[in-house]
């Protein structure tokens, strides 16, 4: 499971939340669990396991160009395949870290609760003057031109 992998974005969590990832897991489950830590915990677990995807293809790429292997073992459609899932991998962990660390900035310091905001609603009332009288239904049309 993703919880118990570790992720490049393990220090960081821990540093912002003070805890241990383990710890957080658990506190993440209690009853009274910040939004902003079970987001940031959901997003380090596909981090985790993407950038295990990461390395089960760069291992797989490595075995496979074992410079003992036997040569008529090499496939390019193979490492081509590879390359691509590297790829799309290499995007995914991208993203998360991305994702996490904009989190990580964006939320309320651990222990202050967000507070919803209050916006006081102002009521405006305007009358028209005469001359703002709505347009007449065919106003704008094109004219035809008369002959």
């Amino acid at each position: 499971m993703s919880r118990d992998k570790a992720s490049t974005m393990d220090a960081e969590l821990q540093k912002v939340f003070g805890n241990p990832v383990p710890e957080m897991y658990e506190a993440a489950a209690g009853p009274d669990a910040s939004p902003a830590l079970a987001r940031a915990l959901e997003l380090r677990s596909f981090l985790a396991l993407t950038e295990e995807q990461v390395a089960r293809v760069r291992d797989r790429v490595h075995t496979d160009m074992d410079p003992d292997r036997d040569m008529g073992d090499l496939s390019a459609d193979k490492l081509r395949a590879d390359a691509q899932w590297l790829e799309a991998a290499l995007d995914a962990r991208d993203s998360y870290r991305v994702a996490l660390g904009e989190l990580l900035r964006t939320m309320p310091p651990p222990g202050q609760l967000a507070r919803p905001v209050r916006m006081a609603q102002l009521r405006t009332t305007a009358t028209l003057p005469p001359s703002a009288a709505p347009a007449p239904q065919r106003a704008g049309a094109a004219r035809a031109h008369r002959p």
